[in-house]
Protein backbone atom coordinates (compact mmCIF):
# COMPACT_ATOMS: atom_id res chain seq x y z
CA UNK A 1 0.00 0.00 0.00
CA UNK A 2 3.01 2.55 0.95
CA UNK A 3 4.05 1.28 -2.64
CA UNK A 4 0.87 2.67 -4.07
CA UNK A 5 1.11 5.91 -2.03
CA UNK A 6 4.21 6.71 -3.02
CA UNK A 7 3.81 6.40 -6.35
CA UNK A 8 0.90 8.36 -6.72
CA UNK A 9 2.63 10.97 -4.94
CA UNK A 10 5.57 10.96 -7.40
CA UNK A 11 2.99 11.11 -10.62
CA UNK A 12 1.49 13.61 -9.05
CA UNK A 13 4.68 15.61 -8.64
CA UNK A 14 5.23 15.30 -12.42
CA UNK A 15 1.94 16.27 -13.77
CA UNK A 16 1.23 18.67 -16.76
CA UNK A 17 -1.74 20.84 -17.27
CA UNK A 18 -2.37 18.30 -20.24
CA UNK A 19 -6.39 17.18 -20.03
CA UNK A 20 -7.53 13.55 -19.35
CA UNK A 21 -9.78 13.12 -22.15
CA UNK A 22 -12.23 10.78 -21.91
CA UNK A 23 -15.77 9.96 -24.11
CA UNK A 24 -18.73 8.26 -23.49
CA UNK A 25 -21.89 7.88 -24.76
CA UNK A 26 -25.04 5.76 -24.36
CA UNK A 27 -28.84 6.50 -25.83
CA UNK A 28 -29.31 8.92 -22.22
CA UNK A 29 -26.57 10.37 -21.95
CA UNK A 30 -22.59 11.51 -22.95
CA UNK A 31 -19.96 12.30 -21.02
CA UNK A 32 -16.73 14.34 -21.88
CA UNK A 33 -13.89 14.57 -19.42
CA UNK A 34 -11.68 17.83 -19.10
CA UNK A 35 -9.37 16.86 -16.12
CA UNK A 36 -6.41 18.88 -16.41
CA UNK A 37 -3.51 16.98 -14.50
CA UNK A 38 -5.38 13.57 -14.29
CA UNK A 39 -3.66 11.20 -16.41
CA UNK A 40 -3.59 7.64 -17.77
CA UNK A 41 -0.84 6.52 -15.31
CA UNK A 42 -2.76 7.85 -12.65
CA UNK A 43 -5.60 6.30 -13.46
CA UNK A 44 -4.12 3.10 -13.48
CA UNK A 45 -2.35 3.32 -10.14
CA UNK A 46 -5.79 3.53 -8.78
CA UNK A 47 -7.66 1.02 -10.79
CA UNK A 48 -4.75 -1.45 -9.28
CA UNK A 49 -5.97 -0.19 -6.12
CA UNK A 50 -9.36 -1.01 -7.30
CA UNK A 51 -8.48 -4.63 -8.07
CA UNK A 52 -6.68 -4.84 -4.73
CA UNK A 53 -9.56 -4.22 -2.73
CA UNK A 54 -11.98 -6.36 -4.45
CA UNK A 55 -14.58 -3.91 -5.38
CA UNK A 56 -15.66 -5.87 -8.13
CA UNK A 57 -16.96 -8.22 -5.89
CA UNK A 58 -18.25 -5.37 -3.66
CA UNK A 59 -20.88 -3.96 -6.69
CA UNK A 60 -21.66 -7.55 -6.76
CA UNK A 61 -22.97 -8.05 -3.34
CA UNK A 62 -24.72 -4.79 -3.47
CA UNK A 63 -26.89 -6.24 -6.14
CA UNK A 64 -27.29 -9.51 -4.96
CA UNK A 65 -28.72 -8.09 -1.63
CA UNK A 66 -25.70 -9.31 0.66
CA UNK A 67 -25.14 -7.26 3.88
CA UNK A 68 -22.45 -4.35 2.84
CA UNK A 69 -23.90 -1.96 5.35
CA UNK A 70 -22.12 -3.20 7.84
CA UNK A 71 -22.29 -1.20 10.94
CA UNK A 72 -25.84 -1.30 11.09
CA UNK A 73 -26.06 -4.89 9.36
CA UNK A 74 -28.28 -4.90 6.35
CA UNK A 75 -28.23 -5.27 3.02
CA UNK A 76 -28.93 -1.56 0.50
CA UNK A 77 -32.12 -2.17 -1.56
CA UNK A 78 -32.75 0.39 -3.31
CA UNK A 79 -31.66 -0.92 -6.66
CA UNK A 80 -34.66 -3.23 -6.52
CA UNK A 81 -37.37 -0.92 -7.63
CA UNK A 82 -35.35 -0.52 -10.96
CA UNK A 83 -34.82 -4.50 -11.18
CA UNK A 84 -38.11 -5.53 -11.08
CA UNK A 85 -39.12 -3.26 -13.99
CA UNK A 86 -36.05 -4.00 -15.64
CA UNK A 87 -36.26 -5.19 -19.44
CA UNK A 88 -33.34 -7.74 -18.34
CA UNK A 89 -34.23 -8.29 -14.78
CA UNK A 90 -31.39 -9.86 -12.39
CA UNK A 91 -33.73 -11.33 -10.17
CA UNK A 92 -30.86 -11.03 -7.65
CA UNK A 93 -33.61 -11.08 -4.59
CA UNK A 94 -36.45 -12.64 -3.41
CA UNK A 95 -39.78 -13.51 -5.35
CA UNK A 96 -41.60 -12.05 -2.29
CA UNK A 97 -39.71 -8.97 -1.95
CA UNK A 98 -40.00 -8.06 -5.70
CA UNK A 99 -43.60 -9.21 -6.12
CA UNK A 100 -44.06 -6.95 -2.61
CA UNK A 101 -42.19 -3.83 -4.64
CA UNK A 102 -44.00 -3.66 -7.63
CA UNK A 103 -47.29 -3.49 -5.91
CA UNK A 104 -46.43 -0.75 -3.92
CA UNK A 105 -45.29 1.28 -7.20
CA UNK A 106 -48.78 0.10 -8.82
CA UNK A 107 -50.59 1.35 -5.49
CA UNK A 108 -49.09 4.38 -5.61
CA UNK A 109 -49.71 5.25 -9.46
CA UNK A 110 -53.51 3.90 -8.80
CA UNK A 111 -53.72 6.30 -5.99
CA UNK A 112 -54.20 9.41 -8.21
CA UNK A 113 -58.09 8.78 -9.79
CA UNK A 114 -59.34 7.84 -6.18
CA UNK A 115 -57.58 11.44 -4.97
CA UNK A 116 -59.40 13.30 -8.02
CA UNK A 117 -62.72 12.19 -6.78
CA UNK A 118 -62.56 12.89 -3.55
CA UNK A 119 -61.98 17.07 -5.25
CA UNK A 120 -58.61 17.40 -3.78
CA UNK A 121 -56.86 19.90 -5.25
CA UNK A 122 -53.36 20.24 -2.55
CA UNK A 123 -51.15 17.66 -2.26
CA UNK A 124 -49.12 17.87 1.18
CA UNK A 125 -45.91 16.25 1.46
CA UNK A 126 -44.39 16.23 4.77
CA UNK A 127 -40.75 14.92 5.24
CA UNK A 128 -37.34 16.44 4.97
CA UNK A 129 -33.90 14.94 3.91
CA UNK A 130 -33.93 12.11 1.05
CA UNK A 131 -38.20 12.29 2.03
CA UNK A 132 -38.25 15.48 0.36
CA UNK A 133 -35.44 15.86 -2.13
CA UNK A 134 -36.31 12.92 -3.99
CA UNK A 135 -39.83 13.46 -5.16
CA UNK A 136 -39.25 17.20 -5.22
CA UNK A 137 -36.20 16.85 -7.85
CA UNK A 138 -38.55 14.32 -10.21
CA UNK A 139 -41.67 16.86 -10.02
CA UNK A 140 -39.64 20.09 -10.47
CA UNK A 141 -38.09 18.48 -13.54
CA UNK A 142 -40.14 16.43 -15.28
CA UNK A 143 -43.32 17.74 -15.20
CA UNK A 144 -44.66 21.46 -15.97
CA UNK A 145 -46.04 23.64 -13.12
CA UNK A 146 -48.87 24.61 -15.40
CA UNK A 147 -49.95 20.80 -16.09
CA UNK A 148 -49.68 19.41 -12.73
CA UNK A 149 -52.94 17.27 -11.84
CA UNK A 150 -52.34 18.87 -8.70
CA UNK A 151 -50.90 21.82 -6.06
CA UNK A 152 -47.77 20.14 -4.16
CA UNK A 153 -46.56 21.88 -1.15
CA UNK A 154 -43.71 20.15 0.94
CA UNK A 155 -43.50 20.59 4.49
CA UNK A 156 -40.13 19.56 5.72
CA UNK A 157 -40.40 21.72 9.55
CA UNK A 158 -39.78 22.43 12.31
CA UNK A 159 -40.35 25.79 11.78
CA UNK A 160 -44.18 26.87 12.79
CA UNK A 161 -43.89 29.78 10.16
CA UNK A 162 -43.91 27.41 7.17
CA UNK A 163 -46.55 25.84 8.23
CA UNK A 164 -48.65 28.98 8.67
CA UNK A 165 -47.56 30.25 5.87
CA UNK A 166 -48.03 27.16 3.16
CA UNK A 167 -50.72 25.27 4.88
CA UNK A 168 -53.20 27.18 6.88
CA UNK A 169 -54.36 29.33 3.92
CA UNK A 170 -55.56 25.86 2.45
CA UNK A 171 -59.05 24.73 1.72
CA UNK A 172 -59.25 21.25 4.51
CA UNK A 173 -61.43 19.44 2.56
CA UNK A 174 -59.43 19.83 -0.45
CA UNK A 175 -55.71 18.77 0.71
CA UNK A 176 -54.62 15.69 1.04
CA UNK A 177 -51.52 14.90 3.79
CA UNK A 178 -48.15 11.94 2.58
CA UNK A 179 -46.10 11.32 5.24
CA UNK A 180 -43.03 9.97 3.89
CA UNK A 181 -40.88 8.73 6.52
CA UNK A 182 -38.94 5.87 6.66
CA UNK A 183 -38.24 5.80 10.23
CA UNK A 184 -41.79 7.79 11.53
CA UNK A 185 -39.30 9.13 14.31
CA UNK A 186 -37.92 12.27 12.62
CA UNK A 187 -38.43 14.93 14.98
CA UNK A 188 -39.54 17.40 12.32
CA UNK A 189 -41.18 15.27 10.67
CA UNK A 190 -43.74 14.22 14.03
CA UNK A 191 -43.74 17.96 14.65
CA UNK A 192 -45.34 18.86 11.26
CA UNK A 193 -48.12 15.77 11.63
CA UNK A 194 -49.14 16.88 14.95
CA UNK A 195 -49.76 20.73 13.00
CA UNK A 196 -51.66 19.06 10.47
CA UNK A 197 -53.76 16.31 12.17
CA UNK A 198 -55.36 19.45 14.41
CA UNK A 199 -55.79 21.62 11.37
CA UNK A 200 -57.18 18.94 8.67
CA UNK A 201 -59.59 17.51 11.41
CA UNK A 202 -61.70 20.91 11.76
CA UNK A 203 -63.58 19.79 8.85
CA UNK A 204 -61.91 16.43 7.38
CA UNK A 205 -61.58 12.43 8.93
CA UNK A 206 -57.78 11.80 8.89
CA UNK A 207 -58.50 8.48 7.29
CA UNK A 208 -59.35 10.00 4.40
CA UNK A 209 -57.20 12.57 4.06
CA UNK A 210 -53.74 11.28 5.47
CA UNK A 211 -51.45 8.15 4.22
CA UNK A 212 -48.15 7.13 5.10
CA UNK A 213 -45.31 5.75 2.97
CA UNK A 214 -42.78 4.45 5.86
CA UNK A 215 -40.80 1.18 6.34
CA UNK A 216 -41.94 0.79 9.77
CA UNK A 217 -45.95 0.50 9.74
CA UNK A 218 -45.93 0.16 13.43
CA UNK A 219 -44.49 2.99 14.45
CA UNK A 220 -47.12 4.74 11.98
CA UNK A 221 -50.01 3.10 13.19
CA UNK A 222 -49.42 4.39 17.12
CA UNK A 223 -49.81 7.93 15.13
CA UNK A 224 -53.69 6.72 14.09
CA UNK A 225 -52.61 4.99 10.74
CA UNK A 226 -54.63 1.98 9.58
CA UNK A 227 -53.27 -0.29 7.33
CA UNK A 228 -55.16 0.64 4.08
CA UNK A 229 -53.35 4.28 4.78
CA UNK A 230 -50.15 2.80 4.73
CA UNK A 231 -47.46 1.94 1.61
CA UNK A 232 -44.87 -0.19 2.91
CA UNK A 233 -41.18 -0.31 1.47
CA UNK A 234 -38.17 -2.46 3.13
CA UNK A 235 -36.30 -1.21 6.04
CA UNK A 236 -33.13 -1.64 3.90
CA UNK A 237 -33.45 1.67 1.58
CA UNK A 238 -31.43 4.19 3.12
CA UNK A 239 -33.63 7.71 2.99
CA UNK A 240 -31.30 9.47 0.53
CA UNK A 241 -31.60 6.42 -1.54
CA UNK A 242 -35.42 6.09 -1.49
CA UNK A 243 -36.43 7.94 -4.36
CA UNK A 244 -36.68 4.64 -6.16
CA UNK A 245 -39.87 3.52 -3.88
CA UNK A 246 -43.40 4.50 -2.51
CA UNK A 247 -41.04 7.49 -1.07
CA UNK A 248 -41.21 9.42 -4.48
CA UNK A 249 -45.53 8.93 -4.25
CA UNK A 250 -46.20 12.67 -4.80
CA UNK A 251 -44.12 12.64 -7.70
CA UNK A 252 -45.92 9.16 -8.94
CA UNK A 253 -49.00 10.71 -8.56
CA UNK A 254 -48.07 13.59 -11.62
CA UNK A 255 -45.93 10.89 -13.42
CA UNK A 256 -48.19 7.65 -13.50
CA UNK A 257 -46.37 4.94 -15.54
CA UNK A 258 -43.59 7.55 -16.72
CA UNK A 259 -42.51 6.72 -13.09
CA UNK A 260 -41.84 3.27 -14.42
CA UNK A 261 -39.62 4.76 -17.31
CA UNK A 262 -37.34 6.62 -14.66
CA UNK A 263 -36.84 2.97 -12.91
CA UNK A 264 -36.00 0.97 -16.15
CA UNK A 265 -33.15 3.87 -16.95
CA UNK A 266 -31.45 3.28 -13.79
CA UNK A 267 -31.95 -0.49 -14.74
CA UNK A 268 -30.04 0.38 -17.52
CA UNK A 269 -27.17 2.28 -15.70
CA UNK A 270 -27.13 -0.51 -12.97
CA UNK A 271 -26.91 -3.20 -15.88
CA UNK A 272 -24.14 -0.93 -17.57
CA UNK A 273 -21.73 -1.13 -14.03
CA UNK A 274 -22.34 -5.02 -14.01
CA UNK A 275 -21.48 -5.63 -17.66
CA UNK A 276 -19.91 -3.19 -19.82
CA UNK A 277 -16.24 -2.16 -19.57
CA UNK A 278 -16.37 1.43 -21.41
CA UNK A 279 -19.53 2.74 -18.69
CA UNK A 280 -16.96 1.11 -15.55
CA UNK A 281 -14.05 2.96 -17.23
CA UNK A 282 -16.43 6.42 -17.18
CA UNK A 283 -17.34 5.22 -13.64
CA UNK A 284 -13.75 4.64 -12.15
CA UNK A 285 -12.79 7.58 -14.07
CA UNK A 286 -15.21 10.52 -11.87
CA UNK A 287 -14.27 8.09 -8.53
CA UNK A 288 -10.51 8.06 -9.52
CA UNK A 289 -10.14 11.88 -10.24
CA UNK A 290 -12.26 12.58 -7.28
CA UNK A 291 -10.21 11.10 -4.93
CA UNK A 292 -7.03 12.69 -6.50
CA UNK A 293 -8.08 15.64 -6.60
CA UNK A 294 -9.21 16.34 -3.42
CA UNK A 295 -6.25 13.94 -1.64
CA UNK A 296 -3.19 15.09 -3.46
CA UNK A 297 -4.10 18.48 -5.08
CA UNK A 298 -6.22 19.76 -2.52
CA UNK A 299 -8.94 20.55 -4.44
CA UNK A 300 -11.88 19.61 -2.03
CA UNK A 301 -14.99 20.91 -3.56
CA UNK A 302 -16.74 20.42 -6.43
CA UNK A 303 -19.27 22.47 -8.40
CA UNK A 304 -22.55 21.51 -9.76
CA UNK A 305 -23.79 23.86 -12.47
CA UNK A 306 -26.92 23.15 -14.59
CA UNK A 307 -27.34 24.26 -17.77
CA UNK A 308 -31.08 23.36 -17.45
CA UNK A 309 -33.45 25.52 -15.23
CA UNK A 310 -35.35 22.18 -15.27
CA UNK A 311 -32.76 20.34 -13.50
CA UNK A 312 -32.00 22.87 -10.90
CA UNK A 313 -32.99 21.39 -8.18
CA UNK A 314 -30.29 18.20 -9.13
CA UNK A 315 -27.80 19.62 -7.17
CA UNK A 316 -29.07 19.36 -3.97
CA UNK A 317 -30.10 15.92 -4.45
CA UNK A 318 -26.41 15.46 -5.40
CA UNK A 319 -25.53 17.46 -2.43
CA UNK A 320 -27.65 15.06 0.08
CA UNK A 321 -26.16 11.76 -1.13
CA UNK A 322 -22.51 12.35 -1.63
CA UNK A 323 -22.17 14.41 1.57
CA UNK A 324 -24.54 11.89 3.74
CA UNK A 325 -23.09 8.92 2.04
CA UNK A 326 -18.91 9.94 2.14
CA UNK A 327 -18.57 12.41 4.32
CA UNK A 328 -17.05 10.31 7.18
CA UNK A 329 -14.09 9.78 8.96
CA UNK A 330 -11.28 8.11 6.78
CA UNK A 331 -10.87 4.25 7.65
CA UNK A 332 -7.81 4.51 9.45
CA UNK A 333 -6.33 1.58 7.09
CA UNK A 334 -6.64 3.63 3.94
CA UNK A 335 -3.79 5.53 1.81
CA UNK A 336 -7.00 8.44 1.42
CA UNK A 337 -7.03 10.80 4.10
CA UNK A 338 -9.42 12.13 2.73
CA UNK A 339 -12.96 11.48 2.27
CA UNK A 340 -15.96 13.63 0.18
CA UNK A 341 -15.58 16.48 -1.62
CA UNK A 342 -18.07 19.54 -0.22
CA UNK A 343 -20.62 19.81 -3.01
CA UNK A 344 -22.30 23.27 -3.63
CA UNK A 345 -24.00 24.79 -6.97
CA UNK A 346 -27.24 25.58 -8.89
CA UNK A 347 -28.10 27.17 -12.39
CA UNK A 348 -25.03 27.41 -14.36
CA UNK A 349 -26.73 30.90 -15.69
CA UNK A 350 -27.69 32.36 -12.07
CA UNK A 351 -24.30 31.29 -11.38
CA UNK A 352 -22.23 33.07 -13.83
CA UNK A 353 -24.02 36.40 -12.18
CA UNK A 354 -22.98 35.46 -8.74
CA UNK A 355 -20.42 33.25 -7.67
CA UNK A 356 -18.53 32.55 -11.14
CA UNK A 357 -16.13 35.22 -10.28
CA UNK A 358 -14.27 33.31 -7.48
CA UNK A 359 -14.44 30.27 -9.83
CA UNK A 360 -12.49 32.11 -12.94
CA UNK A 361 -10.00 34.35 -11.05
CA UNK A 362 -10.38 33.68 -7.00
CA UNK A 363 -7.99 31.67 -4.84
CA UNK A 364 -9.96 28.96 -4.37
CA UNK A 365 -9.40 25.57 -5.29
CA UNK A 366 -12.18 23.36 -6.76
CA UNK A 367 -13.44 20.83 -9.50
CA UNK A 368 -16.53 21.44 -11.74
CA UNK A 369 -19.55 19.03 -12.92
CA UNK A 370 -21.21 20.67 -15.74
CA UNK A 371 -24.55 19.40 -17.03
CA UNK A 372 -26.36 20.53 -20.40
CA UNK A 373 -29.14 18.93 -22.37
CA UNK A 374 -28.56 18.20 -26.09
CA UNK A 375 -31.84 18.96 -27.23
CA UNK A 376 -30.70 23.06 -25.87
CA UNK A 377 -28.81 23.06 -28.94
CA UNK A 378 -32.14 23.62 -31.23
CA UNK A 379 -34.41 25.22 -28.55
CA UNK A 380 -32.44 27.23 -25.76
CA UNK A 381 -29.17 28.08 -28.18
CA UNK A 382 -27.91 30.86 -25.64
CA UNK A 383 -28.18 28.41 -22.78
CA UNK A 384 -26.59 25.74 -24.47
CA UNK A 385 -23.56 27.72 -25.51
CA UNK A 386 -23.09 29.00 -22.25
CA UNK A 387 -22.60 25.56 -21.07
CA UNK A 388 -19.86 24.65 -23.97
CA UNK A 389 -18.36 27.78 -23.45
CA UNK A 390 -17.84 27.81 -19.33
CA UNK A 391 -16.98 24.23 -19.25
CA UNK A 392 -13.92 24.92 -21.51
CA UNK A 393 -13.29 28.35 -19.82
CA UNK A 394 -13.09 26.91 -16.60
CA UNK A 395 -11.19 23.86 -17.50
CA UNK A 396 -8.33 25.40 -20.34
CA UNK A 397 -8.74 29.38 -19.74
CA UNK A 398 -8.46 31.53 -22.44
CA UNK A 399 -4.82 32.32 -24.17
CA UNK A 400 -6.36 35.01 -25.95
CA UNK A 401 -9.08 37.97 -26.54
CA UNK A 402 -8.58 38.69 -22.81
CA UNK A 403 -6.29 41.86 -21.08
CA UNK A 404 -3.88 40.88 -18.32
CA UNK A 405 -6.62 41.40 -15.78
CA UNK A 406 -9.50 39.42 -17.28
CA UNK A 407 -7.73 36.57 -17.41
CA UNK A 408 -9.24 33.39 -16.15
CA UNK A 409 -7.66 30.74 -13.97
CA UNK A 410 -8.44 28.15 -16.39
CA UNK A 411 -7.22 25.37 -14.22
CA UNK A 412 -10.53 23.16 -12.82
CA UNK A 413 -11.11 20.02 -13.49
CA UNK A 414 -14.29 19.72 -15.24
CA UNK A 415 -16.37 16.52 -16.17
CA UNK A 416 -19.14 17.42 -18.65
CA UNK A 417 -22.32 16.10 -18.88
CA UNK A 418 -25.12 15.93 -21.50
CA UNK A 419 -28.29 14.45 -21.51
CA UNK A 420 -29.67 13.53 -24.80
CA UNK A 421 -32.96 14.97 -23.82
CA UNK A 422 -34.65 15.28 -20.67
CA UNK A 423 -37.03 13.01 -19.81
CA UNK A 424 -37.81 9.73 -16.94
CA UNK A 425 -35.74 7.37 -18.48
CA UNK A 426 -32.68 9.77 -18.75
CA UNK A 427 -32.72 11.44 -15.86
CA UNK A 428 -33.32 7.50 -14.18
CA UNK A 429 -29.82 6.96 -15.91
CA UNK A 430 -28.55 9.96 -14.63
CA UNK A 431 -29.46 9.68 -10.49
CA UNK A 432 -28.43 5.86 -10.83
CA UNK A 433 -24.97 6.18 -12.38
CA UNK A 434 -24.75 9.28 -9.53
CA UNK A 435 -25.55 6.80 -6.83
CA UNK A 436 -22.56 4.35 -8.66
CA UNK A 437 -20.40 7.34 -8.82
CA UNK A 438 -21.50 7.62 -4.67
CA UNK A 439 -20.44 3.85 -3.93
CA UNK A 440 -17.63 3.32 -5.89
CA UNK A 441 -15.82 6.06 -4.61
CA UNK A 442 -16.69 4.73 -1.20
CA UNK A 443 -15.44 1.47 -1.40
CA UNK A 444 -12.11 3.23 -2.68
CA UNK A 445 -12.01 5.07 0.19
CA UNK A 446 -13.00 2.02 2.43
CA UNK A 447 -15.54 3.53 3.92
CA UNK A 448 -19.80 2.84 4.63
CA UNK A 449 -22.25 5.09 2.42
CA UNK A 450 -24.95 3.32 3.96
CA UNK A 451 -24.71 4.80 7.51
CA UNK A 452 -25.12 8.71 8.67
CA UNK A 453 -24.34 8.89 12.57
CA UNK A 454 -23.56 12.36 12.56
CA UNK A 455 -26.41 13.18 11.85
CA UNK A 456 -28.31 10.91 14.48
CA UNK A 457 -25.84 13.02 16.84
CA UNK A 458 -27.63 16.26 16.44
CA UNK A 459 -31.03 14.46 16.91
CA UNK A 460 -29.79 13.00 20.20
CA UNK A 461 -28.50 16.39 21.54
CA UNK A 462 -31.45 18.39 19.99
CA UNK A 463 -33.77 16.12 22.33
CA UNK A 464 -30.85 16.31 25.48
CA UNK A 465 -31.61 20.23 25.11
CA UNK A 466 -35.08 19.99 25.34
CA UNK A 467 -35.38 17.60 28.22
CA UNK A 468 -32.61 20.06 30.06
CA UNK A 469 -34.74 23.05 29.63
CA UNK A 470 -38.33 22.25 29.29
CA UNK A 471 -38.91 21.40 26.20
Amino acid sequence: IMNLLESIQKETKDITNESYQLSFKTNALEYQSLLSGFNKKIFDLFNSHFNSLGITKSIQDLFAGKKINVTEDQSALHHIYRDVFSENPKKLISDEIAVSCKESIYECIKLKSSLKNKGIKNIVTIGIGGSFEGPKLLIETLTASDKRQFNHIFLTGPDITEFSEMIKPLNQEETFFIVSSKSFSTDETLQSISLSKEWSSLKCNFDDHFIAVTSQPEKAKEIGFSNHNIIQFPNEIGGRYSMWSPISLPAILELGEEFIDFLKGGAEADNQLLEDKSYQEFIKTLCFSDIWYNNFVNKGTRVLLMYSWKMRFFKDYAQQLEMESIGKQPNINSIFKKTGQVIFGGFGSTAQHSYFQLLHQGTASACADIFTIADNQETNELLFAQSQAQSNLLANGASSDLKDFEKVNGNMPTNLFTLTSLNPYNLGYLIATWEHRTFITSQMLEINPFDQYGVSAGKIFTKKYLEENGG
